[in-house]
């Protein structure tokens, strides 16, 4: 009988391939949840090497798609690679890929954390941010802390926590149980000047006494200590030291850890790559694939899709950067801002339910250090002329900025500005770089995102 629900979920799963439906990604365990509620349970308890989990606010694909380039040489691995992590995501990854394979990876969203932990309990959990995003969908941080935290409390004492030690609300998590694993980022030469004015974890989770940081590095992830209590960032098991960052080009760094130093090369840019690349490396250790080994594999990654792309067109260029809550955004344009001047950025803003309807959070962006850099600002997406606000009140002057409602017009306006030999710089919220995905692979630039890095 579960084999005929199986066969009933894949062929749902195909027909939803052929009419170009995302691939397949959720649909398949939507069916088979309904008609096989213990289905995650099962698929995944028949997995030699089990499962591990990757959850974050900010990064969860770029690691996830990190990992599996790093352990994929040596354990055959059952993945949602297109980045569906939802329950429905990972049933349909189960579905598809469990057979044969040793190890399910997948990441998880925050939300879904605590159902898919209960239903497929992991040999191994990355835990490596938290910020504010989606409130009207998660609740304010503290409450998606507890939940992390009851989270954490149920697991099997034998599976491996590894946990961001520069995130004071995951650091917490890992407080008092063995053998958990953390990571960070340490080099006070890349420290901000000062913490972000909408930094989400400002107060101490044990006494809320407001932090004293020696180094803040992206939004409120660094080296910090509570003042009043013994809180404070534990050692790091596995640190990035010495980064050297290169604008839009590659970044290298020295990986610190209890194996040893290892230099890394990573074709992508930005401090929060850095943390994603450790943040992975940690994991691999974890499941037993050293630095040695899997260090070296990140030469060739490509980015998640949108994460950081590339679209080549005749005689010009795009660069997408997904924004979605004011930390993540504020990094992206902290990456941007050596290539921006004179050039052209494209924000694409919407107001759907899998970006979070309220959109208030663009007034938390810090755009007036950046936005004003540009030559012309495009806005666009269901939220458009609110975000010309923004720009306005950013510092953009009004001849400068341009509405542009329809996002594929948007685009080709942007691309039409960059001007032959130039880029323009897009920041969409998540549903716009979905459509923009599915665009651009409509016109040969790129390959659908399930097609490219399932």
């Amino acid at each position: 009988m579960f084999a005929t629900k199986l066969a009933v979920a894949r062929a749902a799963g195909s027909l939803s391939r052929r009419v170009g439906r995302g691939g397949g990604t959720t649909l398949p365990g939507r069916v088979l949840t309904r008609l096989a509620p213990e289905a995650v349970e099962r698929l995944s308890a028949g997995l030699p090497q089990g499962t591990a989990l990757i959850s974050a606010t900010n990064g969860k694909t770029t690691t996830a798609a990190m990992a599996a380039a790093m352990l994929g040489p040596e354990l055959r691995l059952c993945r949602n690679g297109g980045g569906a992590n939802l329950l429905s995501g990972v049933t349909s990854a189960l579905l598809q890929g469990a057979d044969g394979a040793e190890l399910g990876l997948f990441e998880v969203d925050e939300a879904a954390l605590p159902e898919i932990a209960r239903r497929a309990p992991p040999r191994s959990l990355l835990l490596a941010n938290l910020f504010r995003d989606q409130l009207d969908r998660y609740g304010e941080l503290r409450l998606l802390q507890r939940r992390w935290r009851e989270t954490v409390d149920a697991l099997p004492g034998t599976t491996r926590l590894v946990v961001g030690a520069d995130d004071p609300a995951v650091a917490d998590l890992g407080d008092g149980r063995p053998g958990v694993v953390t990571f960070g980022f340490d080099d006070p030469r890349h420290a901000l000047p000062a913490m972000d004015h909408a930094a989400d974890s400002a107060f101490c989770v044990r006494c809320g006494t407001g932090y004293r940081y020696a180094a803040v590095y992206l939004g409120h992830l660094g080296d910090y200590r509570c003042p009043r209590c013994d809180m404070a960032r534990p050692p790091l098991d596995y640190a990035a030291r010495d980064v050297r960052l290169d604008g839009l080009g590659p970044t290298c760094f020295r990986l610190d850890g209890p194996e040893g130093s290892y230099d890394v090369t990573l074709g992508l840019p930005g401090i929060y790559n850095v943390y994603n690349a450790v943040a992975a490396l940690a994991l691999a250790a974890a499941l037993g694939v050293p630095p040695d080994r899997a260090a070296p594999r990140l030469g060739d990654f490509r980015a998640a899709f949108g994460r950081f792309e590339r679209l080549e067109l005749e005689d010009r260029g795009a660069v997408l950067l997904l924004i979605k809550n004011p930390a993540g955004a504020n990094e992206a344009l902290r990456t941007l801002a050596p290539a921006l001047p004179g050039g052209t950025l494209l924000v694409a803003l919407n107001d759907r339910i899998a970006d979070g309807r309220d959109v208030s959070w663009i007034w938390d962006v810090d755009l007036e250090t950046t936005a004003p850099l540009a030559r012309t600002v495009v806005c666009s997406g269901t939220r458009a002329a609110d975000l010309a606000v923004r720009m306005r009140y950013a510092g953009v002057e009004p001849e400068r900025i341009e509405v542009v409602d329809d996002l594929p017009s948007a685009f080709d306006r942007a691309c039409a500005l960059a001007g032959p030999g130039g880029s323009a710089f897009v920041l969409p919220t998540y549903t716009a770089m979905l459509a923009l995905q599915r665009l651009a692979a409509e016109r040969g630039l790129t390959r659908p995102y399930w097609e490219a890095r399932a």
